[in-house]
């Protein structure tokens, strides 16, 4: 038994001392930047609307989207689409189980499963959408008041005010530039057949270790098939993929 522990401990402290966020000091302060301005614009609109504690309630699901639109910027769960249709739907959802069902404690849970039902479906997975439902729901009477008007101030004013604040803050910096599509990065140059004695891995062979892990996975095709190209190229010849900023956070991200 001792040395099962042991061995837990050793692979707990493991675990704990591994970096798996290799970004750079710069990246990891425009993140923060970023989460702090689209916070403190988020604030000051839901404050025209609610009062203190109604406000800090619908902010709570906004700050979850900033560390996903500032720290992952093009992460799946990132994208305009999930961000949208995540918080929207969601909240929908949420408003109509607060107003069929009385007890809090039967529609509050419903709530967030029905919601990420919706967004598995609708292709919209963004984990804040969760809150936004829960808030909905236990909100208290000033958000209940606002029954379906609430999809429209403060939710969707405060995701259009996340959206535009993610595309200014990320903009100056190239490789962060969100969405994607504003990226100047030029898609990777199609690798050969064969590097060496290696047997390079087709885009269908991606797409279906994809489908096999019958799991959500925040990585994209496109993310999938770059740093598989860097790494063939990398392997084929080391000198021939430069360890620039901007390619090195595009991976990463």
């Amino acid at each position: 038994m001792r040395q099962v522990l042991a061995a837990v401990q050793a692979r707990l402290l493991l675990c704990l001392r591994q970096d798996d966020h290799p970004a750079s000091h710069r990246e990891k302060l425009i993140s923060a930047l970023g989460g702090f301005i689209g916070i403190l614009l988020v604030f000051w609109v839901s404050a025209g609307v609610l009062d203190l504690h109604g406000t800090a309630l619908v902010v709570g699901s906004m700050g979850a989207s900033a560390v996903l639109l500032f720290a992952v910027p093009h992460g799946s769960l990132s994208r305009p689409w999930p961000l949208l249709g995540g918080h929207l739907l969601s909240g929908a959802v949420g408003v109509t189980c607060a107003q069929w069902l009385a007890d809090p404690l039967l529609a509050a849970p419903l709530a967030v499963a029905v919601s990420i039902a919706v967004m598995y479906y609708l292709r919209c997975l963004h984990p804040p959408g969760g809150a936004t439902a829960l808030v909905a729901v236990v909100g208290g009477p000033q958000i209940h008041a606002l029954g379906y008007a609430f999809l429209l101030e403060p939710v969707l004013v405060n995701v259009l005010v996340m959206l535009a604040a993610a595309v200014l803050v990320n903009y100056p910096f190239p490789w962060r530039r969100y969405p994607r599509a504003l990226l100047p990065l030029p898609p990777p140059a199609p690798v050969p057949a064969r590097v060496g004695e290696k047997l390079v891995i087709a885009h269908s062979d991606l797409v279906y270790a994809l489908s096999e892990l019958d799991s959500y996975i925040d990585v994209s095709e496109d993310d999938l098939l770059q740093i598989y190209a860097l790494a063939v190229r990398h392997a084929a010849e080391p000198a021939a993929v430069p360890a620039a900023d901007g390619a090195a956070a595009m991976v990463r991200c």
